[in-house]
C-alpha cells in the first residue's frame, strides 16, 4: 500500500528521475486460475509408480485375518455411478477465444485477458491488457482498478493480488501522442473469483488466452511477458 501510495505521489509532485512528459500507465493481468488439476508429466508418473513398487517391497505384513476384516468394512448393497466431467470441453473442440463460453476451455491452465481497441497512447487499435493512464487516483492500484472496472464493469467477482505492482515496463508513445516522452507501464495481477463469464465491453474485440497464446500476441515483449508470467 505504502508503494503504491509513494508512487503516485512521486508522479503528483514531479519527484524521481523521470521527466515530466513520462505518463504513468496502469496494465491490468486478469487472470483465470485452473480449474482442474494438471496432469501429471509422464516422467513424474513414472517416477512415482517407482516408488510406489519400491516401497511395497518393505511393506508390513498383515495376518490373513487381519485383511478379510478390513475387506468386509463398509460393504452393501448400494453402488455409486459416477462419470466425472470431460477436461475436454466445447471451447476448446472450437478454438473459441471469444465467447461467453471462452472462459469454459484450457481448464488445467491459466487464461488471461486481452482487449482489442486504442491504447491510452493513441494510434491505431491494437491488442493489449486493460489499461488507464494515471491521472489522480490516490494509489496506483486504485488506477488498476478503474482500467478493470471499464472493462467488465462490476469487480465483485476479482481480487486484485497485492499492492505492488508485479512488473514495470518502459515503452514509446505513438506518433500520435508526441507530446509525451515515454511511457511507464506497471502490471497489477487480478483474478478471477466465483466466474465462469463477464460482459466485457468498451473494446472492439476480446479474447481470453493461455500464457503460449498469449506471447503469440506480443512477439516483441515476448521475453519480458515470459519472465513476468512465471506459468
Amino acid at each position: 500500500m505504502q508503494r503504491c501510495l509513494g508512487l503516485s505521489l512521486l508522479a503528483k509532485r514531479g519527484f524521481g528521475t523521470s521527466s515530466s512528459r513520462d505518463k504513468i500507465v496502469a496494465s491490468v493481468l486478469f487472470e483465470r486460475l485452473p480449474v482442474v488439476v494438471p496432469k501429471i508429466d509422464p516422467v513424474v508418473y513414472a517416477f512415482q509408480e517407482f516408488s510406489f513398487r519400491w516401497r511395497q517391497q518393505y511393506r508390513r505384513e498383515y495376518p490373513d485375518n487381519f485383511l478379510k476384516k478390513a475387506d468386509s468394512r463398509g460393504k452393501g448393497e448400494y453402488q455409486i455411478d459416477y462419470t466425472p466431467a470431460p477436461r475436454i470441453t466445447e471451447a476448446d473442440k472450437t478454438g473459441d477465444r471469444k465467447s461467453r463460453k471462452s472462459l469454459q476451455r484450457a481448464l488445467d491452465r491459466k487464461l488471461y485477458l486481452l482487449i482489442y481497441g486504442t491504447t491510452v497512447s493513441g494510434g491505431n487499435p491494437v491488442w493489449h491488457f486493460p489499461e488507464k493512464a494515471y491521472e489522480s487516483e490516490e494509489t496506483l492500484r486504485r488506477c488498476a482498478e478503474s482500467a478493470l472496472e471499464s472493462v467488465i464493469g462490476d469487480l465483485s467477482h476479482t481480487y486484485f493480488v497485492g499492492n505492488a505492482p508485479m512488473g514495470h515496463m518502459v515503452t514509446q508513445p505513438g506518433e500520435n501522442n508526441k507530446e509525451v516522452s515515454s511511457l511507464k507501464r506497471f502490471f497489477f495481477k487480478s483474478q478471477v473469483i466465483a466466474a465462469n463469464k463477464f460482459d466485457v465491453s468498451k473494446c472492439l474485440d476480446f479474447v481470453w488466452v493461455t500464457k503460449d497464446e498469449l506471447l503469440e500476441y506480443f512477439p516483441q515483449q515476448a521475453e519480458f511477458l515470459n519472465k513476468m508470467i512465471t506459468n
